[in-house]
Order: structure tokens, then C-alpha cells, then sequence
């Protein structure tokens, strides 16, 4: 049996939305290195926010899932949005409105890391492909379903003619997955370098291996 073959891979439809939420509350939302660096949430508890940024994801069309042929159950995402020139600035404004602290505190730190670029007029584009979660069941993790997700996502961005694919990878394991692909790190973050302006103390004390955020990326044509 080949290393896939008892999953199917396809865009993410409408009617699967939900079981994607569901997906994530259990594999993503409280084991991803910022969210569980300040225990943003709890395994398989809902969080508004983190819902709503997933579910504006899906809505572009763009993201790629792995199903069990067995059960039928969602075992693997990548969740992939369109990025366009004006979006970031007003993502961060939008994050003033926002009460949970925490959550601002890691997209405080993504979005100001990814303002100090300007990958639009760098590679002269007007939207960028980017890749902004990747996740995979924990019974399923080691048989290399991460990177496929990735590599298929390419072709998704190949094929609706992007030039620019980006992921902001925020731990080691999804850098490891990222480089494999061919993704380069652009930027490159500290997590110890990044403290709070008022005590100086570093905001997210990530467990090891995860040291840092690579904004990463890869140009298609």
C-alpha cells in the first residue's frame, strides 16, 4: 500500500467547514507554539476568534484537506487565503477591537512582522498565495502528510496563477516541512527577542524546538 492511499485529498467544500473547525479544536488551536506559549486555548474548546480567521480562510477557495477513507473524517488541512496589498494594515487595525489579549499578542507579533516587508512591490504582485495553517491529526503525523498538504497547496497557487507562495511558519516542525518544498526564510524572528515594550519581558516563552517565526516563500513563475 502506498504511503497515502488510505486517505483522499481535495479542496475543502462548504459542507466540510465545520468538520475542519472541529479538526482544529483538537490538532491545531492549542498545540500551535504561540497559542500554547500563552495558553491561548484549551484542546478541543472552541475560540472565537481563531474560528472566524479559519473560516474567512476557507472561504477563498483555496485550502486542501486529507480525509480517511474509512471514516470519512478530516485528518489533515492546510488552510490557504488569498493576501492582498492593503489586508495586513487593516487586519492589525481590526485587532484593536478584539478583547482577548492574547490572541492580539500573537497577531500583534505576525502582522508587525510581516509589515517590516513589502513582498508586493518586491516581486510586483497584487496577491500572494499564503498558507496560514497547516495541521495534521496526531494519529496521523510522521508519514510525511504535512508536506503533501503543502505540495499540493503549490499546485493550487500554480494553478490559479499566483506568483508569490507564502507561509508564515511559526514552529520548527512546519519550518522543517516548508523548507522541504522549497519555501526560504525572507525573515526571521526570535521569540526571545520579542518582549513587551513596557517590562522588557519576552512575551512568548515557546517550548523547545520552537526559537522562532520564518516568514517564508517561494516564487512560482
Amino acid at each position: 500500500m502506498g504511503k497515502f492511499e488510505d486517505m483522499e485529498f481535495s479542496l475543502i467544500p462548504e459542507e466540510r467547514y465545520e468538520d475542519v473547525i472541529h479538526h482544529l479544536r483538537n490538532n491545531f488551536f492549542a498545540d500551535e507554539p504561540l497559542n500554547s506559549a500563552v495558553s491561548l486555548v484549551q484542546p478541543g474548546d472552541p475560540h472565537a476568534e481563531l474560528e472566524e480567521h479559519s473560516l474567512n480562510t476557507l472561504k477563498d477557495g483555496l485550502s486542501q484537506m486529507a480525509v480517511h477513507r474509512d471514516t470519512g473524517q478530516v485528518i489533515g488541512v492546510a488552510l490557504n487565503g488569498i493576501q492582498g496589498p492593503d489586508d495586513l494594515a487593516a487586519s492589525q487595525a481590526k485587532l484593536t477591537t478584539l478583547t482577548d489579549e492574547k490572541f492580539r499578542q500573537i497577531f500583534d507579533l505576525l502582522y508587525g512582522a510581516n509589515l517590516t516587508l513589502d513582498l508586493f512591490r518586491q516581486h510586483g504582485v497584487d496577491r500572494i498565495f499564503e498558507c496560514r495553517i497547516l495541521s495534521v491529526d496526531k494519529r496521523f503525523r510522521g508519514r510525511g502528510l504535512a508536506r503533501e498538504l503543502l505540495r499540493r497547496s503549490e499546485e493550487v497557487a500554480r494553478e490559479n496563477g499566483f506568483k508569490v507562495f507564502k507561509e508564515d511558519a511559526t514552529g520548527f516542525f512546519s519550518q522543517k516541512v516548508a523548507e522541504s518544498v522549497g519555501l526560504q526564510t525572507v525573515h526571521e524572528l526570535r521569540y526571545e527577542d520579542y518582549t513587551s515594550p513596557d517590562t522588557g519581558e519576552v512575551i512568548f516563552k515557546t517550548k523547545k524546538p520552537h526559537e522562532s517565526l520564518k516568514i517564508m516563500v517561494k516564487i512560482l513563475q
